[in-house]
């Protein structure tokens, strides 16, 4: 295919064509899920992420310039930053056995009411300053690090420049940390 007639097939997937979007899949699943599944640990895993990679082909079809990369390469490009996205969530979340100390069930709070208490009320307590913040901040935090987005993702979902989205987590966390240091002068 040419460039022009990628740019077309691309054009009529963002006006939600399905006969272009099933094109698209039959053109480079095969590829974007063997990418995957070197990356990802089982094939369930490599074959969510093709559908979610797709999803966001079809959200984003509109920006294909044909001027700029061949489709292959777009279509790889956006498989690539998904793929490596879905790698840094799976690192940074935290596995059952990676908790130092005793791990107390929530119907098991009489075994230690002392414990349980004090942590939903920090809990409580950084859930109200979060919710305090200005509304960026606040929907930046809360996606990054309460729903596990990276930033590049926030910024998508948001449709703001990454340097934005960089900008008010920083200021963010820092008035979170303000304020915990106001509140806890003794830490």
């Amino acid at each position: 295919m040419t460039g022009q007639d990628d740019w077309t097939l691309m054009q009529r997937v963002a006006e939600g064509d399905e006969a272009a979007v099933a094109e698209l899949y039959d053109r480079f699943s095969a590829l974007v899920y063997k990418v995957a599944r070197q990356l990802l640990s089982t094939p369930a895993e490599a074959e969510d992420a093709v559908q979610e990679i797709f999803v966001r082909l079809w959200t984003t079809a509109d920006r294909f310039d044909p001027r700029r990369a061949k489709l292959v390469t777009w279509v790889m490009l956006i498989a690539r930053r998904h793929l490596i996205d879905q790698l840094r969530r799976q690192s940074v979340r935290p596995t059952p056995n990676s908790f130092e100390g005793e791990w107390v069930p929530p119907d098991s709070v009489e075994a230690a009411p002392d414990r349980y208490s004090q942590t939903a009320e920090h809990t409580a307590q950084l859930m109200e300053r979060i919710a305090e913040l200005p509304e960026l901040q606040r929907t930046v935090i809360e996606r990054a690090y309460l729903q596990g987005y990276t930033l590049r993702e926030v910024s998508e979902q948001l449709e703001a420049p990454l340097g934005t989205i960089k900008s008010a987590l920083s200021r963010g966390l820092m008035r979170l940390r303000q304020r915990a240091t106001s509140d806890w002068p003794g830490k």
